[in-house]
């Protein structure tokens, strides 16, 4: 091999070609594990509508379930037919047979657990269709998706107000999705920040984490660099973090501030995404978009702000804290309790 073939390790940034390689076996792992899911939700269905068909009932019923646990675990040690097991799987045929398409696509990617707990915890299928989206989205565990639900993000979800302006500034088709795509508040208690942090320390440690980061943005992003340098006429200028959303064929430019919003950044973007336009954008991919992440914005402020502006930007808050004590000491009580009706 000659010196110009050889590469020197030092030269490339390791870190970068070592996070797309954890990356690329985290998402092969993921969609093993969507199948896997898949394929016992399908059996637990069938074995759900078995039950049902059969007009079986706790109580009078108990005895051809109990038998039926012990046959069938006899043939299949490993599935988890216990009675208890085989009823839940009575009801989750039960709430679910008659929902729409998009609904249980959504519960079947999901792991038993967490569909056992969406029985038990939420009613609403426009809320089990969020938090099955969110789970599976999100690679929550079955602790963070019970965090989820007590913290009921799915109302604070519904309720929030829209902060951008997608619908002036985008095609109607794309501001629909990206207002699907955007979230008005981000949660970066995985950062596990305890005292206040500057701008570029909440960068750096975001960078650190950035697979958590775009797990928590959602679906479609890649990111492709922070600080991430614009040169026009003899000048700098760095945008914060810098990713690409496939499903949008957007460049994506993220501006950190760590206290409250004002109208001053939206100009700052304003002028990122005119040279991200005229110097990155690709010639068929789609108008670049800013997104302000602030740790609070007032409503009001933030539409004067954005009244005039022809670039589409949208402002969000992120909590870098949570309620630690309080949290782990519901989570605690949570699984005490199941662990209880298990044994019951």
């Amino acid at each position: 091999m000659s010196k110009k073939s050889q590469i020197n390790i030092e030269e490339l940034d390791y870190s970068a070609i070592l996070n797309q390689a954890i990356n690329q076996i985290k998402t092969a792992r993921t969609l093993v594990a969507k199948k896997v899911n898949t394929t016992a939700n399908s059996v637990y269905w069938n074995l759900g509508k078995l039950l049902f068909e059969k007009h079986l009932e706790e109580g009078y019923g108990s005895g051809v379930v109990k038998q039926l646990s012990v046959d069938l675990k006899n043939e299949f040690p490993d599935m988890g037919l216990s009675p208890r097991n085989l009823w839940n799987m009575k009801r989750f045929y039960e709430r679910h047979y008659q929902s729409d398409t998009k609904l249980l696509q959504s519960v079947a990617v999901l792991p038993w657990g967490h569909n056992l707990l969406l029985l038990d915890k939420v009613q609403s299928p426009s809320a089990v269709e969020f938090y099955a989206n969110e789970a599976s989205t999100k690679g929550w565990s079955r602790d963070l998706l019970l965090n989820a639900i007590k913290m009921d993000s799915y109302s604070r979800a519904e309720n929030q107000l829209k902060t951008n302006n997608f619908s002036n500034t985008l095609p109607e088709i794309n501001a629909e999705y990206a207002n699907e795509v955007f979230k008005s508040s981000y949660n970066l208690g995985f950062l596990g920040i305890t005292e206040p942090v500057k701008e570029l320390e909440l960068e750096n440690r975001l960078i650190a984490k950035i697979r958590a980061f775009v797990l928590e943005l959602g679906k479609g992003f890649s990111f492709i660099g922070n600080q991430y340098r614009l040169e026009y006429n003899y000048k700098e200028y760095f945008v914060d973090m810098l990713f690409f959303h496939r499903g949008m064929q957007s460049l994506v430019a993220i501006e950190l501030k760590i206290g409250s919003f004002k109208a001053e950044y939206v100009g700052k973007m304003n002028l990122y995404l005119s040279l991200l336009d005229k110097l990155e954008k690709g010639e068929n991919e789609n108008p670049s978009i800013g997104i302000i992440l602030c740790a609070d914005k007032d409503h009001l402020d933030v539409e004067i702000a954005l009244q005039d502006i022809n670039k589409p930007i949208g402002v969000a808050e992120y909590q870098l804290l949570l309620p630690k004590d309080e949290l782990q000491s519901l989570i605690l009580n949570e699984i005490n309790a199941e662990e209880e009706n298990e044994q019951t």
